[in-house]
C-alpha cells in the first residue's frame, strides 16, 4: 500500500473537491498566477469620422442635384471605400474593447456598402428598398443614442445622422423631390459635425489633452481623464477576458 507523501501530510496541497474527478490538482485561486496584457492602439475614430463626413458629402451632393442622375454609379464608386475603411474601424475598435464605438461603425459600413452596391447595380425599384433600409437605420440610431450619451462625440454624429436617415427613407418611398434636397442638406450637416469631430480627436491625441471640445461624461471621461487604476477597474469581467459573452 502506497504511502502518503510529505506534501500531503503537510497540508501544502488543498484537499481535492468531490466535484473533481480523481487525479487532478484543484487550485482554489487562480488570481495570483494570471496575468492580464494589453495591447495598445492609436484611435480609429477620427479615421472613421472623416469617412462618414466624406461619404456623406458625396451622397448630399447627389441629392442635392449638384450630380446628374447619370452620376450615380461614380458617386457609388466613391462611397464603396468608405465600406472598407469603417470596417477596419470597427475591427480596431472591437480589438480595444469599445463596443459601442466598434458596432457603430460597423452598422454604418455596412450602410455604405448597401447604397454603393444599389446605386451601381441600377437594380430595379432601388431607391424605394434603400428608403426602407434608411428607416430601419432610424430604429437602430434611435437605440444607440440611449447609450453613446456619455461618448458625446458619437452621441452628436449620431443625433444629427437621426433626421437624415428619416428624410432619406420617406423620400426613397415616396418619391416626393423636397424630402430628397432636405436629405441632401442634413448630409452635409452630418459631414460637419463628423469632420469637427474627427479634428477635435485628432488634436486630442498629437498634444494629449483636450483642445477642442467634445464634452464626454462619465465613463468616457474618465477614460481619458482618469488614472490607469480606473482603466483597469473590473478587467477581468470585460469581453476577451472572461469566459463566456
Amino acid at each position: 500500500m502506497p504511502e502518503a507523501s510529505p506534501a500531503a501530510d503537510s497540508g501544502d496541497t488543498p484537499a481535492a473537491s468531490p466535484d473533481v474527478p480523481e487525479g487532478r490538482r484543484f487550485e482554489p485561486d487562480l488570481r495570483s498566477m494570471t496575468r492580464i496584457n494589453l495591447h495598445p492602439i492609436a484611435s480609429p475614430m477620427p479615421l472613421g469620422f472623416f469617412t462618414i463626413a466624406i461619404a456623406s458629402v458625396m451622397t448630399g451632393c447627389l441629392q442635392l442635384g449638384v450630380f446628374d442622375e447619370a452620376a450615380r454609379a461614380a458617386v457609388a464608386f466613391t462611397v464603396l471605400p468608405a465600406f472598407v475603411l469603417q470596417l477596419l474601424v470597427s475591427i480596431l475598435a472591437f480589438g480595444a474593447r469599445d463596443v459601442i464605438a466598434a458596432t457603430l461603425m460597423a452598422v454604418f459600413a455596412g450602410s455604405w456598402l448597401a447604397y454603393a452596391l444599389v446605386m451601381f447595380s441600377g437594380a430595379a425599384d432601388g431607391l424605394r428598398v434603400l428608403g426602407v433600409f434608411n428607416l430601419a437605420l432610424l430604429c437602430f440610431g434611435a437605440l444607440m443614442t440611449a447609450v453613446t450619451r456619455p461618448k458625446r462625440a458619437l452621441w452628436l454624429v449620431l443625433a444629427v445622422s437621426l433626421p437624415r436617415w428619416a428624410t432619406t427613407g420617406l423620400a426613397g418611398i415616396t418619391g416626393a423631390e423636397w424630402l430628397t434636397r432636405t436629405s441632401g442638406a442634413l448630409g452635409l450637416v452630418v459631414a460637419l459635425v463628423a469632420m469637427y469631430t474627427a479634428f477635435a480627436l485628432m488634436l486630442e491625441d498629437m498634444r494629449s489633452e483636450q483642445v477642442l471640445p467634445i464634452g464626454r461624461s462619465g465613463p468616457a471621461h474618465l477614460a481619458v481623464e482618469g488614472d490607469l487604476s480606473v482603466q483597469l477597474r473590473n478587467l477581468e469581467r470585460q469581453a476577451g477576458v472572461r469566459r463566456t459573452l
